[in-house]
């Protein structure tokens, strides 16, 4: 369904059961819902924004009806390409539905709607003591529903987990318009089939999440932030390890090579040290006396394994400028070429340094500006190719790279994505990872449960079932 003619008469019939004002189809309304924070785009036919599982399963059966695809969205801040609606269709936006419906502070969990911005979930738990750990980058914009969706992880996973560690029920709307509702508050349920989990990173082509029963955990206490400093990058991949082999397990230990701390100071100017080749932040958290007694042996293993400088911060302020240079990164090196290809990898821990290496590796082969950085410590690492789209023969080149890298990671006992998904970018690559039979799996209970293929046609494996 992509003409004119149709889409309007798409939009008329959903008027009839939805509010006129949340049906939108004018040029500009479809635009604002044809990309996400890849380079892709693709336009809706026509886009609802939704106030109810009641409205979604309205929709799906219209659309079941008159065979249109549905993509599900969030925000809109994915990295795979998940949320385009590159089949036409109706984009159905979950941002009107931003409620935390409930906070359960003897239970320690929070019950809250997909459109919910992640960072403010946190803020309010915080509020009454709580945490909730799950952090990707983009947590001031990004929603649950989208998180729920890819399975978002961030900086604090290695020790924390991701988000699929959190889920302890759903509310989902499956493609025929049926309401389920799965798990709950229990921290234990081994009723049947674990589907809770079955649609945890499924990226909106098996069901669309309309609530979500997420847990929490007591606030830590204390916490401590150190940068530290290395001239040779595989002696800071090397650290990563030596940190975890000690016995301590930090809530983050991240890494920026020599570009992107160059990028960041550019962009910043906040006086980190050009010439090293690599910067590990650490944080540690917990109660107060273990919080200071693991901070000084990571801080004497850092020296141990000839560091450069170790910086721990004194106080929260000072801890907020160390961050502040990791969280610039992706905006550093967006200011550098026109456009920015972020990957997204992850290898067994042990396979950081022979990962670092190769990348370098692929940088030299195919003659294009790499840089790396990510979460070190669950081995899950971002390299950015720093290109220009315009330019089609570099273009191909950067193709070539981006195969090499997965190829890579995969040998090295490793896979495609750790937090951002498949989508539609990493889609031809999927059979480097997984084998046919794998794929005929999932295509299999993708065609069971959406037997039209309305749900996000096309997305992880392909537009045939």
């Amino acid at each position: 369904m992509t003409n004119r003619t149709v889409a309007g008469a798409l939009s008329g019939e959903l008027k009839q059961f939805i509010e006129p004002a949340r049906v939108l189809d004018s040029p500009e309304a479809r635009i604002a819902y044809s990309y996400d924070a890849t380079t892709r785009q693709s336009l809706p036919d026509v886009v609802v924004k939704v106030k109810s599982a009641a409205e979604v399963a309205e929709i799906l059966k219209l659309a079941g009806r008159l065979q249109v695809p549905v993509v599900p969205r969030g925000a809109g801040t994915g990295l795979s390409g998940g949320s385009i609606p590159f089949a036409g269709g109706i984009a159905m936006v979950f941002t009107e539905m931003r409620s935390i419906k409930e906070i359960d502070q003897e239970n320690m969990v929070a019950v809250c709607e997909p459109g919910v911005v992640t960072g403010n979930l946190q803020k309010e738990v915080e509020r009454q003591g709580l945490f909730y750990p799950p952090d990707p980058s983009s947590l001031n914009y990004c929603t649950i529903g989208g998180n729920l969706a890819e399975n978002a992880g961030g900086p604090r996973g290695m020790k924390y987990g991701v988000t699929k560690d959190y889920v302890l029920g759903l509310e989902v709307v499956l493609p025929n318009g049926d309401i389920v509702h799965l798990g709950g508050k229990q921290i234990k349920n081994v009723t049947g089939y674990n589907f809770v989990q079955f649609f945890i990173g499924s990226e909106g082509t098996l069901g669309v999440i309309t609530e979500a029963t997420l847990k929490l955990l007591p606030a830590p206490p204390a916490r401590k932030t150190m940068a530290v400093t290395f001239k040779s990058i595989d002696r800071a991949a090397e650290t990563v390890n030596a940190i975890l082999y000690s016995g301590v397990l930090p809530a983050i230990l991240e890494l920026m090579d020599q570009k992107s701390i160059n990028y960041v100071e550019d962009y910043l100017h906040l006086g980190l040290p050009r010439h090293v080749e690599a910067m590990l932040i650490i944080e540690v958290d917990g109660m107060p006396e273990a919080v200071e007694a693991e901070t000084s042996k990571v801080a004497m293993l850092c020296k141990k394994m000839r560091a450069e400088d170790i910086n721990v911060a004194k106080d929260n302020p000072e801890a907020e400028q160390l961050w502040k240079a990791r969280r610039a990164v992706s905006p550093a090196i967006s200011r550098v070429r026109p456009t920015k290809i972020g990957e997204d990898i992850c290898v067994p821990r042990s396979s950081i340094p022979a990962m670092v290496r190769e990348i370098r590796r692929v940088e030299e082969q195919f003659d294009l500006p790499i840089v790396i950085f990510g979460h070190a410590g669950d081995g899950n690492l971002h390299p950015n190719i720093l290109t220009d789209k315009r330019d089609a023969q570099e273009m191909e080149r950067v193709e070539a790279a981006i195969e090499a890298i997965f190829e890579a990671a995969v040998k090295l006992g490793g896979t495609l994505s750790g937090e951002h998904g498949i989508g539609l970018s990493k889609k031809p690559f999927l059979p480097i990872d997984l084998s046919p039979q794998t794929i005929d799996f999932m295509r299999a209970m993708k065609k069971a449960v959406d037997p039209a293929n309305i749900l996000n046609p096309g997305k992880i494996f392909g537009s045939e079932l």
